[in-house]
């Protein structure tokens, strides 16, 4: 049995920000304008992957050190200096002072996020697949433009220009070095992505989505069936994944939080 203790969060939150503190690389790798890079301050990594960028924030902030004021002084400078907001991502495991850190600077809860874990064994029973139609595997590494195509169409029916974003989005997610993305098939046609990504024995899934016209056949039944497989295979022995509540409606895993300073 795994206990959700201190232990257990130090490596969910390490996992989450190595997934990344690699998709910054990657970007600053690929686009150099962007000035894509990250920090470490306190034990927390800090992101900066453009203004508006979802991975714009901190991890693990007060998780592997105890929280200094001088570390949040680092870490505003490092946000300000690019024009960026403030914004950290703070477990309930981290030490209770940080809120009164955190409240005395003006942050405020913005989101809620739920972190998932189940454990891997390659003993244990395949997860069943609801269509053996569709074949589900990893891509090839010339195939990252066709995932992120695949991926972003999948956003499609929400708001506008969601699609377009998600389409720049994948195709550096694509391409990190622990990132292995997988895209579902029905009659070899490219109907679904799920990304999955690496790092130590800990595996992240992310990244679901189906085109519309596919939807309800199976398709991301297929996909976690396979990651999961594929990731237990090399050694991984837990998988995680999140999934952001906005807005905050109930107590869940972690908060997303901001400095008040900063429009939303």
């Amino acid at each position: 049995m795994i206990y959700s203790d201190i232990d257990l969060s130090r490596k969910l939150e390490r996992t989450e920000a190595l997934a990344n503190a690699d998709f910054v690389e990657t970007r600053a790798s690929l686009d150099p304008e962007t000035r894509a890079c990250w920090i470490e301050v306190g034990g927390a990594y800090a992101m900066f992957d453009g203004i508006e960028s979802p991975l714009t924030q901190t991890f693990g902030l007060g998780m592997f050190e105890d929280a200094k004021s001088e570390h949040l002084d680092e870490i505003e400078a490092f946000f300000r200096k690019r024009d960026a907001p403030v914004y950290h991502e703070v477990s309930p495991m981290a030490d209770p002072s940080i809120l009164g850190l955190l409240g005395e600077r003006g942050y405020r809860p913005i989101e809620l996020t739920n972190v998932m874990f189940q454990k891997l064994d390659t003993s244990a029973p395949a997860l069943n697949r609801m269509n053996p139609d569709i074949v589900s595997r990893a891509i090839n590494p010339d195939e990252a433009d066709l995932w992120a195509s695949v991926a972003s169409e999948g956003w499609t029916t929400e708001p506008p220009m969601l699609g377009e974003f998600m389409l720049n989005f994948g195709k550096i997610a694509a391409r990190t070095a622990g990132g292995h993305p997988f895209i579902a098939e029905l009659d070899g046609r490219p109907i679904a992505a799920g990304g999955l990504s690496i790092y130590d024995d800990i595996c992240i899934l992310a990244g679901a989505a189906t085109v519309p016209d596919s939807r309800r056949r199976g398709a991301q039944n297929a996909l976690l069936a396979a990651r999961l497989a594929f990731a237990a295979e090399r050694g991984c022995r837990l998988a995680m994944m999140c999934r952001t509540r906005e807005p905050i409606s109930k107590k869940c895993s972690k908060e997303r939080i901001s400095d008040s300073v900063h429009p939303n």
